[in-house]
């Protein structure tokens, strides 16, 4: 029986002898290797980056409504809440709290829900609110976001925004607990413009908050009176707002004025009873400020 060799190992060359075996096929093999193996990582890269990119635009879509309520409760210093957050923060509700800040425990809720739609734009975001209970329409906001800095816009409004509880500012803690006012709040606008640069506030415009129908559970008249809050910016780059509290109508009197500069707010009052109601209001006007006479001293900041 004869042996035969594989075809490719029993050629010869033309002297008789063996042929080499060819390095060029060894080299094709590696180099397909290489390029292979090089195919393989470029895939892996590509699914890391296509699965960390796939978690962030679905925490961009689907981050929830409570790091929307976070970021309002540090803005405000946890004086305003939105509790019970569900949703997310391009869609949601949360109940509304006024609360005394950190370490309060005063805190006080509006009936039903808030609803918002935030939505982003060319240079920033455009917020939309809702509540059946106070705001008369739909609210919007604009919010515009720059380098190290940040505006919160209010347009002017034709009418009120909206009529809340005065019975609401309890939640802020004292006097407002103490005094259990009744009435209604409404707030009204010109248009306003809060601007963040670097955690120092600029006010730009004005709002009015109007305390309506005022009444409290320490004085024995059925109404207190009305009153005036209003707070103005300078259309200028000044950083400090001027505040005042005036008197509409009532037997109690309220009147002062301020400055809100950055963080900071000074504000100085006086309350007083009209002629022939000192005896109902004493007891007032003793929880309201420190005492001076006929008048009751009211000093903030």
């Amino acid at each position: 029986m004869e042996l035969r060799w594989p075809s490719w190992l029993s050629r010869r060359s033309r002297d008789g002898r063996l042929s080499q075996l060819n390095p060029s096929a060894f080299q094709n093999s590696t180099l397909a290797e290489l390029a292979w193996q090089r195919a393989r990582h470029a895939s892996t890269r590509w699914a890391i980056w296509g699965a960390v990119v796939g978690v962030l635009i679905g925490l961009v879509l689907f981050a929830p409504a409570s790091w929307l309520a976070h970021a309002v409760s540090r803005a405000s210093e946890q004086r305003l809440l939105l509790a019970d957050a569900q949703g997310t923060i391009w869609n949601g509700s949360a109940q509304v709290v006024l609360t005394g800040g950190l370490g309060s425990r005063d805190a006080s809720a509006l009936p039903g829900r808030l609803r918002w739609q935030l939505r982003p734009r060319f240079n920033g975001m455009e917020l939309r609110v809702n509540q059946a209970c106070c705001l008369d329409r739909e609210l919007l906001v604009q919010v515009r976001l720059g380098l190290n800095r940040y505006q919160i816009i209010l347009p002017a409004q034709p009418q009120a925004l909206g009529q809340w509880p005065a019975a609401w500012l309890a939640g802020l803690g004292t006097p407002f607990n103490t005094m259990q006012l009744g009435g209604v709040l409404r707030i009204t606008s010109n248009g306003m413009t809060l601007e963040a640069v670097q955690g120092r506030w600029r006010v730009v415009g004005g709002v009015d908050f109007d305390l309506l129908g005022v009444s409290s559970r320490l004085s024995t008249l059925d109404t207190l009176g009305s009153y005036r809050f209003s707070v103005r910016g300078g259309a200028g780059t000044g950083e400090t707002a001027t505040m005042n509290l005036e008197t509409l109508e009532g037997a109690l009197r309220l009147k002062g004025s301020g400055q809100w500069a950055g963080a900071r707010a000074r504000f100085r009052g006086e309350a007083s009873a009209a002629e022939g109601q000192e005896a109902a209001l004493n007891n007032l006007l003793n929880i309201i400020g420190r005492r001076q006479g006929a008048t009751s001293v009211i000093s903030i900041g």
